[in-house]
């Protein structure tokens, strides 16, 4: 009997064992996890975000740049109209036209500006504004406070003097201007782009400043720090020149000058010693003024 027993007992546990319901939770959580719904799908979105975002920024930059190129100026630290005309070759009054300026004294670093005339509208006429200034007569000025923002003392002649020697006339074949030399005094230092902009030429305060070639005046004053009292001269829209130190200007901007024509007396503002410093610039760039003179 007792053998019997035991093995009945045993025979009744591994049922039990194997009809407990503690061994069917795995296979029901296992069914669960595997359910395929809701994680395949989550990855799609963020594989998608990349390429609808990153490819619209650049896409302006070149847009920017060429617009900024093209007959702009964007305003450094130090910048004036007067001296932005200089480097650009253009009259500080049309920039401040073209750009739109309420101030022409009140420019902001990153600003941008203007500096070649707006393009006509389609089928637009195109007219000249200004005629050609060797075409048109000087004109003196008719009291001291003539010139603009500048010292001037004296009405200019109104035919220019005769030229000396040394300053005898040599045309320019690329533009067809005559130039001459605009002091007959020494020169005490040549030219450097880097450094000196121009030529500077000695002689006596109150020496005559001539013209050096036909043009206009676009500025006349003493706005441009470094130059003392300073006359500008366009000449075409290729080239401008620039006589500075004066102690007395004769002319006003707008004023047309031609060769020869005393526009200022030789002084020593804002320098060590009486000289003029002349400069020729081309498109606003410094170029060697004894290239364009004749020889003495």
């Amino acid at each position: 009997m007792r053998p019997l027993t035991i093995a009945l007992a045993g025979a009744a546990i591994t049922l039990a064992a194997c009809t407990s319901p503690r061994h069917r939770a795995p296979v029901e959580e296992r069914g669960t996890v595997s359910r395929p719904p809701v994680v395949a799908t989550a990855p799609a979105p963020a594989a998608s975000l990349p390429a609808v975002a990153e490819p619209m920024k650049p896409a302006t930059q070149p847009d920017e740049t060429a617009r900024v190129a093209a007959g702009s100026y964007v305003v450094r630290p130090g910048d004036t109209l007067i001296r932005i005309g200089l480097e650009t070759g253009q009259n500080w009054r049309d920039i401040a036209r073209w750009s739109g300026l309420e101030n022409p004294n009140a420019l902001e670093v990153g600003q941008v500006l203007r500096v070649a005339p707006p393009e006509p509208a389609p089928g637009a006429a195109v007219t000249q504004a200004v005629a050609p200034p060797a075409r048109a007569d000087a004109k003196p000025l008719p009291s001291a406070a003539g010139a603009a923002g500048g010292t001037a003392t004296a009405a200019a002649p109104t035919t220019p003097p005769p030229a000396a020697a040394s300053t005898a006339a040599t045309r320019d074949a690329e533009d067809g201007l005559a130039w001459q030399w605009p002091a007959t005094g020494a020169v005490l230092r040549g030219f450097d782009e880097a450094r000196t902009k121009g030529v500077a030429i000695g002689g006596q305060a109150g020496d005559p400043v001539l013209a050096a070639a036909d043009g206009r005046v676009v500025y006349a004053g003493s706005g441009l720090r470094g130059y003392g009292n300073l006359v500008i001269v366009k000449h075409n829209a290729t080239y401008l020149s620039a006589y500075a130190h004066n102690q007395a200007l004769l002319v006003k901007e707008d004023q047309v000058v031609r060769r020869g024509q005393k526009i200022a007396e030789m002084g020593s503002s804002d320098a060590e010693r009486v000289q003029l410093h002349f400069e020729i610039r081309r498109l606003g760039k410094p170029v060697d003024p004894t290239r364009f003179l004749p020889p003495r």
